[in-house]
C-alpha cells in the first residue's frame, strides 16, 4: 500500500478546520419557482427544531401561499430591517439581528436576492457567507436560472433575462445541495390552482415563463447541474482517500489522439459516441519523447485534430510522459474517466510483437476502464490541407535541428578523445579508454543534440578499432572478443545518446513552460496591484507581446458601447496603432462575445487575431494581437495559454471598473448627505428669521392702522434689524465657505495690526456679546502680519459668536496672543479660551467639518459651517487651527480653547508709512495711527 502525500495530508487537515470553524451551507435548489424549495427547507428547519437546534428564520417568502405560512408557526421568525427608498418603506434581512441572536441554524430564503440600497451588502448572498463566516449554519434556495454560468443559456430557452444571478461559486462551495424536483405537468397543475403565484400573475406566468417546454429544459439544467456538482464531490472523496481505481458513477472519456493520419477519423469517431453516451468526453495527446523527434508535417496533424476536438466541444489537454499508455491511464483514473477511445493498431504481426501498440497497451494497464479502439484505415486517403502549425515544442520555443557545425563539433571531439587517448595508451588498459569515448557521447548528447550524439557513437567505435585494437591502423580484428567490445560500446553510446538528448529536450520543453507560467504569475501580479485602466492596458499588452511575440492592442467600450483604442496609452514596442486595427471587427468580438480574425471561422484571412475580454459580469473590451510569424498562435496549448491572459486582463478590467463605481458611488452619497444637511439647516434656519420678519412686519403695519406710540415702532424695527443681520450673517457663511471651496478666493494680503482686527471684531459681535466680558491680551511687541484683514476680522467674528452660542450668558471671553517658535520658523498664536461645558469626546478635531455642530440635537441657529469657515480662512494663509479643552489639576473640564498659529516670517519694511504698510486702502492709512485706541464694545485690556 503506497504511503499517503504528507502535502496532500496536511491541505486536507487545513481544509477540515476551516469547515469546522465556519457554518454549513445547505442549498435547496430547483429548476424553477413552484417546486417547493420554501416547503421543503421550513420542512427541514422544523425537523432540526425537533432534535434540539436552535433554528430561526432571518427571512422566507411565502407568497401568501397557506401550506407554507402554516409551516412557520412555532419557528422563531426574526424581525425584518426596514429601508426608506423612493419614498418607499421596504423590508429586508436583518444581518445584524441575526449576528446578535447568533443561532445554530437561520433560514434565508432567495440567495439570488438584490438587497435594497442601503443595505450592509449589495446581494443576499454576501450576507450568507457572512453568516457562515460567524459560523451559523444556513438553510437557502436558489432555482437554476439564477446561477450566473446558466444565465444566458436560461434566457435563450425561455427568452427572459434573469437579472438576479449568484456566482457559480458559491454554489458549488455549498456544503450540501438538495435537488427539489417536480415533473413539468405537475408544475403547471400548481400554477393553475394558484398555489405559485396569485390567479392574474400566473395566467401571464403559463404564457411566457412557464410554457411547458421552458420547464423541461429547466429541469433538465437543474439535473445536469445536481449532477456535475455529485461529480465534483465524488472526486474530491476519491482523491481525499487515495482511491486509484475507478468508480464508473457518471459516463466521460478520453480520445487518445496520436500523430498518425487516423487523428481526425479518432476524434470525429469519439465525438459521435460521448454523443450518443451524453458524457464528457476530453481529447489527450501524450508528447513522448519519440513524438517530439517527429517532423513537423506529421505533428501537425495532431495539433489540427486537437483543434478539431475543441471546436466538437471536447476538453483538450497535452501531457508529457515518457511511456504513453501510463500516462493516459493514470490522468484516467485521476479524471474518473470511464472510457478509453484508442486508434486500432495497423502494425505487421512481428512488430507488433516487438513493439506493441499503445491501444493494446491501455488494454493491459488499464484494466477496470472500458478500452475502445477505432479503426482508422479509411483515415490514409492524405493528408490534411491546412496550413502549416508549429508543433507544441516549438510553439514552447523548443529546440532547433542540429545544424552542420554540430556535427563537425562531434567530429572535432572525437579527434580530441582520439588524441588524449593516444597519449594515453601505454598507461591505460584499452578497456579503460572506452570510458572517454562515452564521456565524449554524453557531452556531445547533451550540448550538440541527438544526431551528433549518434554520429560519434559510431566514430567512437571505428577510430577506436583503427587506433587502438590490433592490429593498429586497420579494420580488422586479430581476437574476436574485441567485437563484443565493439557491440557493447556502440549500444552504450547509442542509449546514453538517446537518453541524454531526451533529458535534455523534455528538460528545455519544461523550462519553457516554467517561464510561461512565470509569465502569468507576473502578469497577474502587475495587475493586482493596477488602480487604473491606462496601467491595465499597459501591463496586459507587454506581457501578452513578450510571452507569444506579437504586437497588441486592447479596444475598450465607450458610453455608447463602441470599442475604440485610446491613443494616449499607445506603446509603439508592444502595441498597434489605431491604422493596423479594424474597429468593425473589433466591434463584432465585443458584441457577439466571439473569437475572430486569424485561426478562427470568422474572417480568418484577416492577419489579426480579435479575442473578447470576458470578466464574470460581462465582456470588457477586445484584445486584437498580430503574430511575428502567421504559425505562432496555432497550438491548442498556446491559444489556452493566450485564454487564460485575455481572462486576466478582463478581470482586471472588471475590478477597476467596480473600483470605480464604488468611488462614484461614495462620492454620491457624500454629496447626497452634503445636500441634505444643507437644505435642512437652511430650510430652519434662514426660515425662522424670515418668519420672525415677517411677524414683526405684520405687527408694525397693524401699529401704524391703530397709531400706536412711536417707541413701540422702534423696537420692532430694531427686532427686523437684528433678524435680518442675523439671515445675512448666514447667507455670509454660505458663499463664504462656497467661494473658499471653489479657490476663488484671492487673499489681499496687507500688514495689519492683530489688534485692530480684534477691536473690529469685537464691534461687529456687540449684539452678539451683550452682557458679556471680553478680555483681550494682545502684547505690543507682538509683530506685525501680512493678512488679508477682511477674511481675518470674519474668523473672529466666526469664533466669537460660536463661543457665545455654546456658553452660558455672561460668562466670560479671553482671546490671548503670543510669539512661538517652532525650529526656524517664527509663529504667532491666538487663543480664544470660553468657560462654557467644553466639547464632546472626539470632537476635538471633527468640530472644524462642514455641516458639524457641537450638539447634534440642538435648538440653536446655526448650520455648521463657521468653523469650517475658520479653518479655510487659516489653511489659506498658510497656519494651522486646532480646538481642545482646558482641564484643570483636579482633571475638571474648565471650559474649550481655540486657537490659530499664523506665520511670521516675513519682516514689514522698517521704516514705512501707513500708506506703504496698507496700499489698498486710503483711509486705513489715514486711521492707522489711530485705530489702537477705538473702544471695543465689552472689551477690557490688561
Amino acid at each position: 500500500m503506497d504511503r499517503p502525500d504528507p502535502d496532500e495530508l496536511l491541505e486536507k487537515i487545513q481544509r477540515d478546520e476551516e469547515k469546522q470553524q465556519r457554518g454549513r451551507l445547505k442549498v435547496f435548489f430547483g429548476a424553477s419557482a413552484g417546486v417547493g424549495k420554501t416547503f421543503a427547507m421550513l420542512q427541514a428547519a422544523r425537523r432540526q427544531r425537533d432534535e434540539g437546534v436552535d433554528a430561526v428564520v432571518g427571512i422566507v417568502e411565502t407568497h401568501g401561499r397557506k401550506e407554507t405560512l402554516a409551516l412557520l408557526d412555532g419557528l422563531d421568525v426574526l424581525p425584518l430591517a426596514r429601508h426608506e427608498y423612493r419614498g418607499h418603506q421596504l423590508t429586508e434581512f436583518d444581518i445584524d439581528t441575526a449576528l446578535a441572536r447568533k443561532p445554530q441554524l437561520i433560514l434565508v430564503d432567495e440567495l439570488a436576492h438584490s438587497n435594497v440600497q442601503g443595505a450592509r451588502h449589495l446581494k443576499r448572498w454576501q450576507d450568507v457567507y457572512e453568516l457562515l463566516d460567524a459560523g451559523i449554519d444556513v438553510y437557502t434556495t436558489v432555482n437554476v436560472q439564477h446561477l450566473e454560468s446558466l444565465n444566458d443559456i436560461v434566457g435563450q430557452i425561455t427568452g427572459i433575462r434573469v437579472w438576479e444571478t449568484v456566482p457559480d461559486r458559491v454554489f458549488d462551495r455549498a456544503d450540501e445541495v438538495t435537488l427539489v424536483d417536480l415533473p413539468a405537468e405537475e408544475l403547471l397543475g400548481r400554477l393553475r390552482e394558484g398555489k405559485v403565484y396569485m390567479p392574474q400573475q400566473a395566467e401571464h406566468a403559463v404564457r411566457n415563463f412557464f410554457r411547458k417546454g421552458n420547464l423541461i429544459a429547466l429541469r433538465e439544467l437543474a439535473l445536469r447541474r445536481t449532477a456535475d456538482r455529485v461529480d465534483a464531490q465524488m472526486r474530491e472523496y476519491r482523491a481525499d482517500q487515495s482511491i486509484e481505481h475507478i468508480w464508473q458513477a457518471r459516463e466521460r472519456l478520453i480520445a487518445c489522439v496520436g500523430p498518425g493520419p487516423e487523428a481526425p477519423v479518432l476524434v470525429r469517431a469519439a465525438a459521435r459516441l460521448a454523443t450518443s453516451l451524453k458524457a464528457d468526453w476530453i481529447a489527450v495527446y501524450v508528447e513522448t519523447p519519440k513524438l517530439q523527434r517527429l517532423p513537423d508535417e506529421t505533428r501537425k496533424r495532431t495539433l489540427e485534430a486537437l483543434k478539431l476536438a475543441a471546436e466538437l466541444g471536447a476538453e483538450t489537454a497535452t501531457l508529457d510522459g515518457s511511456d504513453a499508455a501510463q500516462t493516459l491511464v493514470a490522468y484516467a483514473r485521476m479524471r474518473n474517466v470511464s472510457r478509453l477511445v484508442a486508434g486500432a493498431s495497423v502494425r505487421g504481426r512481428w512488430l507488433r510483437l516487438i513493439v506493441p501498440p499503445v491501444g493494446e497497451q491501455l488494454v493491459q494497464n488499464a484494466c477496470d476502464i472500458d478500452v475502445t479502439l477505432i479503426s482508422a484505415n479509411a483515415a490514409r486517403e492524405g493528408r490534411n490541407s491546412r496550413g502549416d502549425s508549429p508543433s507544441f515544442a516549438v510553439a514552447l520555443g523548443g529546440e532547433r535541428r542540429s545544424t552542420l557545425r554540430n556535427y563537425l563539433y562531434a567530429v572535432a571531439i572525437c579527434g580530441a578523445i582520439t588524441t588524449v587517448a593516444w597519449n594515453l595508451l601505454h598507461h591505460i588498459a584499452l578497456a579503460n579508454l572506452v570510458m572517454l569515448y562515452l564521456l565524449g557521447v554524453i557531452f556531445t548528447a547533451a550540448r550538440l543534440g541527438r544526431g551528433p550524439g549518434v554520429l560519434l557513437s559510431f566514430l567512437s567505435v571505428a577510430v577506436f578499432d583503427f587506433f587502438f585494437v590490433p592490429p593498429q591502423m586497420t579494420f580488422s580484428v586479430s581476437d574476436t572478443q574485441y567485437v563484443l567490445v565493439f557491440v557493447v560500446m556502440l549500444l552504450t553510446s547509442l542509449t546514453i545518446s538517446h537518453l541524454t538528448s531526451s533529458l535534455r529536450r523534455q528538460a528545455h520543453v519544461a523550462t519553457m513552460r516554467e517561464r510561461r507560467t512565470s509569465a502569468m504569475y507576473a502578469m497577474a501580479r502587475e495587475l493586482g496591484a493596477a488602480l487604473m485602466t491606462g496601467q491595465i492596458i499597459e501591463i496586459g499588452t507587454r506581457h501578452v507581446g513578450e510571452v507569444f511575440h506579437v504586437r497588441a492592442a486592447i479596444l475598450l467600450p465607450d458610453s455608447a458601447e463602441k470599442v475604440r483604442q485610446k491613443v494616449e496609452e499607445l506603446n509603439p514596442t508592444v502595441m498597434l496603432d489605431a491604422q493596423s486595427l479594424d474597429l468593425d471587427i473589433g466591434q463584432w468580438v465585443y458584441d457577439k462575445q466571439k473569437p475572430a480574425g486569424h485561426g478562427t471561422d470568422t474572417l480568418p484571412a484577416t492577419e489579426l487575431l480579435y479575442l473578447p475580454l470576458k470578466a464574470p459580469m460581462r465582456t470588457r473590451g477586445v484584445l486584437a494581437l498580430v503574430p511575428e510569424e502567421a504559425s505562432d498562435l496555432a497550438s491548442p496549448e498556446q491559444q489556452r495559454m493566450l485564454d487564460a491572459f485575455a481572462a486576466q486582463i478582463a478581470l482586471a478590467l472588471e475590478r477597476v471598473h467596480y473600483v470605480e463605481i464604488a468611488q462614484d458611488a461614495l462620492v454620491n452619497m457624500e454629496s447626497e448627505r452634503l445636500r441634505n444637511s444643507l437644505l435642512s439647516a437652511i430650510s430652519h434656519d434662514l426660515r425662522t428669521p424670515l418668519t420672525a420678519i415677517v411677524g414683526f412686519a405684520s405687527m408694525l403695519a397693524e401699529q401704524e392702522k391703530t397709531g400706536a406710540p412711536a417707541g413701540s415702532a422702534s423696537e420692532v424695527i430694531d427686532a427686523i434689524h437684528e433678524e435680518a443681520l442675523r439671515m445675512n450673517g448666514l447667507v455670509t457663511n454660505l458663499l463664504d465657505m462656497a467661494r473658499l471651496e471653489a479657490g476663488g478666493v484671492r487673499l489681499n494680503r496687507q500688514w495689519s495690526m492683530l489688534e485692530e482686527i480684534v477691536g473690529a471684531a469685537l464691534r461687529s459681535c456687540r449684539r452678539t456679546l451683550a452682557g458679556r466680558p471680553v478680555q483681550v491680551h494682545v502684547p505690543p511687541e507682538l509683530p506685525l502680519l501680512q493678512l488679508d484683514a477682511v477674511l481675518m476680522e470674519r474668523l473672529f467674528t466666526n469664533f466669537l459668536e460660536n463661543a457665545a452660542k455654546y456658553t452660558p450668558p455672561g460668562t466670560p471671553l479671553a482671546i490671548d496672543a503670543a510669539t512661538l517658535h517652532d525650529g526656524e520658523r517664527k509663529y504667532v498664536k491666538v487663543c480664544l479660551d470660553d468657560r462654557g461645558p467644553g466639547l464632546p469626546p472626539g470632537m476635538e478635531t471633527r468640530v472644524f467639518d462642514k455641516f458639524t455642530r457641537g450638539e447634534k440635537e440642538s435648538a440653536k441657529a446655526g448650520i455648521g459651517l463657521g468653523l469650517a469657515i475658520c479653518r479655510a480662512i487659516v489653511e489659506a494663509h498658510g497656519g494651522r487651527i486646532g480646538a481642545e479643552n482646558r482641564i484643570d489639576t483636579l482633571g475638571k473640564v474648565m471650559g474649550a480653547r481655540f486657537w490659530f498659529m499664523l506665520p511670521a516670517d516675513d519682516i514689514p519694511p522698517a521704516e514705512a508709512s501707513p500708506a506703504e504698510l496698507w496700499p489698498n486702502d486710503e483711509e486705513q492709512a489715514k486711521s492707522a495711527g489711530n485705530a489702537s485706541a477705538m473702544p471695543a464694545a465689552n472689551a477690557t485690556k490688561p
